[in-house]
């Protein structure tokens, strides 16, 4: 009795099924980095507009935005201000109507230098879904810093690489772990870490961080 002989794949197909499959990874791949350099370039243009935004506020009124004290003269229909101390008070995560963190990015909208409404007091969700804000210092940082919430450690590697000197806890960049509670120090002041009072000293690629930029 004849056996019925099974077929295969001869070698010209199981190369063909190889290709295939890679040229797929490499797609997949080469999009993800795609993804993830249009994200990178967001948070640098962010962060910059920021700091020009700040700085034109400034040029032209004289006040920081959120504090600035004569605001409400300012702005038509604009009752919010700041104390003039030459500080904004408050946490970069904590913004509401009565805090100059949050009259910061109403003050900000109402000149035009950061479009939305002005009776907005919330702070802009950066590429990573956290949270952007302004601090009155942190990490080690004098003067007045952004601060990009949610930052994985793979991302802040590479913002590092091409800003500051690699390293958490020194120059113009600097992460502390990331937490989204607003925490106080042993003196009531709010604490820009949140949970964490000092810059990690080193990144996780998959970990979390608040990251500080001086402008």
């Amino acid at each position: 009795m004849l056996q019925k002989k099974q077929k295969g794949f001869t070698l010209v197909e199981i190369a063909i099924v190889l290709v295939i499959v890679g040229l797929l990874i490499g797609g997949v791949l080469k999009g993800q980095e795609m993804i993830t350099n249009a994200k990178l370039k967001r948070v640098e243009s962010d962060n910059a507009g920021l700091a020009a935004a700040i700085f034109s506020y400034q040029d032209r009124y004289m006040q920081l935005p959120g504090d600035d004290n004569a605001a409400d003269d300012r702005f038509d229909g604009f009752s919010a201000v700041g104390d003039g101390n030459g500080s904004i008070d408050g946490h970069w995560l904590d913004t509401t109507v009565d805090l100059e963190t949050g009259k910061f990015w109403m003050m900000l909208r109402a000149s035009g230098l950061v479009s939305g409404d002005p009776t907005d007091f919330l702070g802009q969700q950066n590429a990573y879904a956290g949270k952007i804000g302004i601090h009155s210092g942190g990490l080690g940082i004098g003067g007045h810093v952004t601060v990009f919430g949610r930052l994985e450690g793979s991302v802040v590697k590479i913002l590092e690489s091409r800003l500051d000197d690699g390293i958490p806890n020194t120059g113009r960049v600097r992460s502390a772990d990331f937490s989204s509670a607003v925490a106080e120090d042993a003196s009531g002041v709010a604490d820009i870490g949140s949970l964490a009072t000092d810059a990690a000293t080193e990144y996780g690629d998959l970990d979390l961080y608040d990251t500080v930029f001086r402008f």
